[in-house]
């Protein structure tokens, strides 16, 4: 009662949409694709659990999808978010909702599990960052939508050329999977794509299910771990910033294959406390005007500048970080940090906008 509905392959929605087999599953919902009996084309149709909240969550995400095909008509950036197409209530055994979206590609999750720690090929992050970036400035500013949940999860690749998404041909449940099959010319599985086939993708930013209004937060607690801005850590109203934070997270771990903060817990502290002082060790000490005008700080600090349950920090820089574990060049560092610590500013207010970091000459070089 309440939980997934069990669909079966062959399933007929709406008696349009016949379920062809499990693209993916979360907390929330499973994703099938399905074949729309109608226009001859496959889609992505996402099933929500049948508890009431979900109902009114499914709600939620309904009208921040069609507020997104709204405004695509006004900003061609909006064609870098997933689109809705349809949507209709069924009622299976316990009543549940249902989102039809555009069929697209796996996500960057599964293809970087291809690249292992060495990370994506950087014209192709440059690229996908662009657009990821480009779909943030008309969520922010066209859509007045944050996000809240940026992460390689949530970046779907996308091929226009079809003889590009026939060398996609294994997208199945990349949530069991840390890795996606790639088919070379000769049929066998390789490892990666050639560069060129991987630079005429696109990426687009999907699953707007935690998305919520600017000037209406839907819940305090957002983002998964890694990619949670410090203002999300520590308790504090959160706004269009908190996504460029976790687009500096995006940035850095399809660049180099690691997450940037990857917090876990000890003995005597929390995930939450041992992310906090990861971020000190990257970034530095967290003013005492910041860190002690939010409301969870009695939580971490015991007093300007010092942890409240550890009290050993090992500092490094983002610079040495990519010179030293990564092995890139001063050449390749500096313009990256220049990128990336500007997404990562403490105070909300200074972090800089969508528009900001596509401005930055990094991308473009």
């Amino acid at each position: 009662t309440g939980g997934h509905h069990p669909v079966r392959e062959g399933e007929v929605f709406n008696t349009r949409y016949q379920a062809l087999c499990k693209l993916g599953h979360g907390a929330f919902a499973t994703v099938w694709l399905c074949q729309d009996m109608r226009r001859k084309k496959h889609v992505a149709v996402k099933v929500l659990k049948s508890r009431e909240g979900f109902a009114e969550a499914a709600q939620d995400e309904v009208a921040l999808l069609r507020c997104v095909s709204s405004m695509k008509k006004k900003d061609q950036a909006g064609e870098n978010i997933v689109c809705l197409l349809d949507d209709f209530r069924m009622i299976g055994e316990n009543g549940f909702h249902i989102l039809l979206l555009k069929a697209l590609g796996p996500s960057l999750r599964c293809l970087m599990g291809n690249y292992a720690a060495q990370g994506l090929p950087l014209p192709f992050v440059k690229k996908s960052l662009q657009q990821v970036l480009a779909g943030l400035h008309f969520l922010h500013k066209r859509c007045r939508i944050i996000h809240t949940d940026i992460k390689p999860e949530n970046v779907l690749l996308y091929g226009r050329d079809k003889s590009l998404q026939r060398l996609l041909p294994d997208t199945l449940d990349c949530s069991q999977r840390t890795d996606l099959r790639l088919k070379g010319p000769g049929g066998d599985l390789g490892n990666r794509l050639e560069e060129s086939d991987l630079m005429s993708m696109e990426v687009k930013i999907a699953d707007l299910g935690s998305a919520c209004w600017t000037y209406k937060p839907f819940s305090k607690e957002i983002q998964t771990q890694p990619y949670r801005a410090l203002e999300v850590l520590l308790g504090l109203d959160y706004g269009t910033p908190a996504d460029i934070w976790s687009t500096g997270c995006l940035a850095f771990e399809m660049a180099t294959g690691e997450r940037l903060f990857d917090p876990q817990p000890g003995k005597y502290f929390s995930r939450d406390d041992d992310h906090v002082a990861r971020i000190i060790e990257l970034l530095g000490r967290i003013p005492p005007q910041i860190a002690f005008s939010w409301n969870k700080s009695t939580k971490f600090f015991s007093k300007p500048g010092a942890l409240l349950r550890i009290s050993r920090l090992s500092p490094r820089s983002l610079h040495s970080v990519l010179a030293e574990r990564h092995n890139w060049t001063k050449h390749e560092v500096t313009p990256f940090t220049s990128f990336l610590l500007p997404a990562l500013q403490y105070a909300p207010e200074r972090r800089a906008t969508a528009a900001q970091c596509l401005q930055h000459a990094w991308l473009s070089a």
